[in-house]
């Protein structure tokens, strides 16, 4: 499994990821398997300070979908919480409600809140740690695609199903421009070029952003939410010190990064 870090996409034409690619999803089936068979690995990771985090699931998931990651964050000692919303339908409700549960666990902790948004679910993220930062201790996005919200994906039909049109028609553009620009927290944005649901560049911080960093790493879509690799980034990233984020360094991390060269 390889990783590059703080890498841009090229200017190209951006397709969404082929056929193949989403075929290719059916490996999140072994994905779990390796979360399953690296636990006792994944229980030697750093432990949290305790501090809250909230784990969003991606489009027209739920809750159950971040199971593990929760499971793994509280063995870790973190209090993880579900979003609380049932499934993930893009509805114009969510910002506000996001913004409310994220209040009263910082109140309950009377500790900022970290944000896991996985797929759709890390658009939100940021979108909420845009308006509300004081609350907001770090966000970590997985296979978010911020970059960019059209119709250029795999979850499309999907999408029309549900709201009768595709998201650049229904969201404002005003929005969708805001969408790409930097948050005023620390951020990572993990990504995967294998990614068989939406196009990888679009899950990429801009180069040059302040207290953000993108993680590239070999996964499925619908497995990184459990996929050992990324708990590990996952874990390290939330370890650090309130108020001394860094972006990651991979030494220490060789052969869960590189087992090909450890």
């Amino acid at each position: 499994m390889c990783m590059k870090f703080n890498e841009q996409s090229k200017k190209e034409a951006i397709k969404k990821p082929s056929l193949l690619m989403m075929l290719l999803e059916g490996r999140t089936v072994a994905e779990l398997g390796l979360f399953v068979a690296g636990y006792p690995i994944l229980k030697t990771l750093p432990k949290g300070d305790g501090h809250p985090v909230i784990v969003i699931p991606g489009f027209t998931a739920d809750d159950t979908t971040t199971i593990p990651i929760r499971h793994f964050l509280k063995d870790r000692g973190y209090a993880a919480h579900p979003w609380g919303f049932g499934r993930n339908l893009a509805n114009e409700a969510i910002e506000l409600r996001l913004i409310r549960r994220i209040k009263e666990l910082k109140n309950r902790y009377n500790e900022k809140v970290s944000i896991i948004g996985w797929s759709l679910g890390g658009v939100y993220a940021r979108e909420v740690a845009r308006l509300i930062p004081g609350d907001v201790r770090q966000v970590i996005t997985m296979g978010s695609p911020f970059g960019c919200v059209n119709k250029n994906n795999n979850a499309i039909l999907m999408y029309r199903l549900i709201h009768g049109m595709t998201p650049e028609k229904k969201i404002d553009p005003e929005l969708i421009e805001r969408m790409k620009q930097p948050i005023d927290v620390p951020s990572t944005a993990i990504y995967s070029k294998s990614d068989g649901i939406v196009p990888w560049q679009y899950c990429m911080e801009q180069a040059g952003a302040p207290n953000s960093e993108n993680i590239e790493v070999v996964s499925s879509h619908c497995g990184l939410g459990h996929h050992p690799v990324v708990l590990m980034l996952i874990a390290n990233r939330l370890a650090q010190a309130k108020g001394a984020w860094q972006p990651f360094e991979p030494a220490g991390y060789q052969k869960w990064l590189y087992p090909e060269v450890a």
